[in-house]
């Protein structure tokens, strides 16, 4: 059986996905079917997650569309 994480860094974020640290805050900024972040604090050093589960949801959004798009 193997764990899920409920949430993961920003940086393991940018790792899952494949993209640089400016394209995800484009993400975020841009597309409202994106997850929403959750910041630790209310400092700007305070760390920033996103929902696994949501992540994935959204890519898996992202594929389906595609595959509409192509068909």
């Amino acid at each position: 059986m193997t764990i899920q994480p409920i949430r993961i860094q920003f940086k393991t974020a940018c790792e899952s996905l494949g993209v640089s640290r400016e394209a995800l805050h484009h993400k975020v900024r841009t597309d409202a079917s994106f997850s929403r972040s959750i910041r630790e604090g209310d400092t700007k050093q305070a760390p920033v997650y996103f929902d696994y589960a949501e992540l994935v949801d959204w890519h898996n959004s992202q594929k389906q569309s595609l595959a509409v798009l192509e068909a």
